[in-house]
């Protein structure tokens, strides 16, 4: 008898050949295989008359084989069979590629449903490559079909034969995670009838139903997985920080901290009072003021005897935190120092002999800071920069350095406040949402290829000024995905710098580059000495570059509306009037509507938020980087109603019953969710 971690391979119709393709989709155990979704839905119920086609629509034809079907060899590797099928409003020819063996499949005279795109004209209808069944077969038309997400050796037939399996193999073994009276009070369907109807709709109203019911149980199992972590988070225990007078820090301060900084500041302050481990989000759109917060936060440690780690995803981004932190930190006795892969032995070892005696009180480095041999006297708070850059255990790698440190981790990737909540799990999320004063707006133009020479006319106008540019490229090479070399980074700049700019320095960074040759070229931009600097997105975090001041980004459409907002926000960090030209030769309303928000707004929250609305959550819910359990069902851009209608039912389960006793399918699917994502729960 099967159950629901049966290998597929022992389901009926699967086998072992069919197993190893499955397993290409993640698909191991029947659980897998009933929980791998449709991506979308094929309507076959429209039956149409022949007379009735339409070139272009795909509809069912009932009709019968007017004679036999014909082969004809065009040309090597080209086999046609014809048939002409009849039904009592006319003819349709029917043509087959490369499928000699539908020759023998159909016979005169007998009837059967082909489903495919209608196409010739009013007098001669034909239709390629349908799909046909014997009449009144039903099983792949006359309904709607599943359309899955395919990988290689897998078809769609192969597939909704292998759910169907499934589906019959664990007709009776489905337990139910959702309790009973959550099922009713949210009026939810059963188990067994939401997968049948996920994968086999009966209609469009059924297909809703059971949508409605999975999405709900996976964000109330995800709900209350979360609140189990937070519980768990707040029982830990550490050494309150005493009440700390950090006035002296605010007074070396070359300008005041906004009132966003401030709150943000003493809500940190007060975690660090509270006695147990911080673990805490600070979200602020480009240049809010993030590193003074977190310099705030240092400060308070090292008064209390603490040392701290600032880990940044790049060198050059570690060494200017360097450059801006320690000369303010050190007037207040803070000793800093830094720490990266590149640097030489002799400083390497003098940085970590100051850590592990005491000496140093703040470090700041690169992921060299979670290095074997990095040893810490007293580490009482983490700080990660540009969170969306690292890793859950790159986050916890550095917390194991000290005995449960305080966390801090800062974003400027704006996320609304909720969706925050669900990717970093158990962080607690705070936002800054002022900026400071004097912050330069940047103007945004939307143009198209054919102002490509004007924009170059304004680029050299600029750095006449004494200014420097940005341009990004969205490819590396010439042979990417979309063949247009002239907008391949490495042949741009070089077009640049031969037929446009012959008179200016342009120079080239891309991903691809090792990361010593990429921040020397970085190094070499921000000392002034490139005008020009041609780029991938690889600058999106980068180093400041105050004397930039125009960015422009080619083919802007290809781009996400957050990441082009984080690769404006490179320019506009001096005093300069800053600018930012997005080119773009789609003309599609969705591209144009998109770019005109990028225009109209330099908030990052509300760009974040028509990003997520317009392309859904992309990256920002990929499971390397938050740790959670990827969701199959819920899209959180679309279901936020039912998400908060989720989170009540989960809150009100665990006020009743906090352990779960009295709902033990409950629990159990809530661990093995997290397990799945690298976390017991336990």
């Amino acid at each position: 008898m099967p159950d629901l971690t049966t290998d597929v391979r022992y389901i009926k119709g699967v086998g072992e050949q069919r197993a190893k393709s499955l397993l290409k989709l993640n698909i191991r155990t029947l659980q897998d295989l009933i929980s791998y979704f449709p991506r979308s839905y094929d309507d076959r119920r429209s039956f149409q008359k022949i007379k009735d086609l339409q070139p272009g629509e795909t509809a069912c034809v009932e009709a019968m084989a007017a004679s036999s079907p014909t082969l004809s060899r065009i040309r090597k590797g080209l086999e046609l069979v014809k048939l002409r099928a009849v039904d009592e409003t006319g003819a349709l020819d029917i043509t087959f590629f490369n499928q000699v063996y539908m020759k023998d499949n159909l016979h005169a005279g007998e009837s059967y449903t082909f489903y495919g795109k209608a196409e010739g004209t009013h007098r001669r209808k034909t239709m390629a490559n349908p799909l046909v069944e014997r009449e009144g077969s039903r099983v792949l038309t006359g309904r709607i079909m599943p359309v899955y997400p395919l990988t290689a050796g897998i078809s769609q037939g192969m597939l909704v034969k292998a759910v169907e399996q499934g589906l019959d193999a664990c007709r009776d073994l489905l337990p139910d995670p959702l309790p009973e009276e959550v099922r009713q009070a949210h009026r939810l369907c059963s188990i067994g009838y939401a997968y049948k109807q996920i994968h086999f709709p009966d209609d469009e109203e059924q297909l809703a139903g059971a949508r409605r019911r999975l999405v709900f149980e996976e964000l109330f199992l995800l709900a209350i997985g979360l609140k189990k972590l937070r519980n768990r988070r707040n029982v830990l225990t550490c050494l309150p920080y005493a009440s700390t007078d950090i006035s002296a820090f605010y007074a070396c301060l070359p300008f005041p901290l906004t009132g966003a900084q401030r709150r943000v500041t003493d809500g940190i302050l007060s975690d660090f009072a509270a006695g147990r481990p911080m673990n805490r989000l600070v979200q602020g759109d480009v240049g809010s003021g993030k590193t003074m917060v977190a310099a705030a936060a240092i400060v308070c440690a090292v008064r209390n005897g603490k040392q701290a780690a600032l880990m940044a995803p790049t060198e050059i981004l570690a060494e200017q935190h360097y450059r801006g932190l320690a000369p303010l930190l050190e007037k207040l006795g803070v000793a800093c120092s830094l720490l990266t892969g590149g640097m030489p032995a002799k400083a390497r070892r003098t940085a970590l002999a100051g850590l592990a005696s005491g000496m140093t009180n703040l470090v700041i480095g690169t992921h060299a800071l979670i290095s074997a041999d990095v040893e810490y006297a007293a580490l009482g708070l983490v700080v990660t920069d540009e969170q969306h850059r690292f890793g859950v255990n790159q986050r916890a790698a550095l917390s194991a350095k000290g005995e449960r440190p305080h966390l801090l981790v800062m974003s400027a990737t704006p996320i609304p406040r909720t969706l925050a909540l669900m990717i970093y799990g158990d962080l607690d999320v705070s936002v800054i949402d002022e900026l400071p004063p004097g912050r330069q707006k940047i103007d945004t133009f939307v143009v198209t290829g054919a102002y490509r020479q004007r924009v170059y006319n304004f680029l050299r106008k600029e750095i006449a000024a004494g200014r420097q540019a940005y341009i990004i490229c969205s490819m590396v090479e010439e042979n990417d995905a979309i063949p247009d070399d002239r907008k391949a980074a490495l042949e741009y700049a070089q077009m640049l710098q031969t037929q446009v700019f012959p008179d200016l320095q342009v120079a080239c960074v891309h991903g691809r580059m090792k990361p010593r040759e990429k921040d020397k070229v970085m190094s070499a931009f921000a000392a002034g000495e490139t005008h020009i600097l041609v780029s991938t997105t690889v600058v999106e975090v980068g180093v400041d570059v105050p004397n930039a001041t125009v960015m422009v980004i080619e083919d802007a459409d290809r781009f996400g509306l957050s990441q082009l907002h984080q690769l404006r926000g490179r320019v506009g960090r001096g005093q300069y009037k800053s600018f930012c030209i997005l080119i773009s030769d789609n003309r599609s309303e969705e591209s144009r509507a998109r770019l005109r928000v990028m225009a109209q707004t330099g908030d990052g929250f509300k760009i974040a938020e028509e990003d997520l609305r317009l392309r859904g959550p992309g990256d920002f819910f990929g499971q390397r980087q938050h740790g959670l359990p990827a969701l199959k069902a819920a899209d959180l851009t679309c279901d936020m109603a039912l998400l908060h209608e989720a989170q009540q039912a989960a809150e009100e389960l665990l006020r009743k019953d906090p352990e779960l006793n009295a709902y033990p399918e409950t629990a159990q699917r809530v661990r093995r969710m997290f397990e799945l994502s690298g976390d017991t729960l336990n």
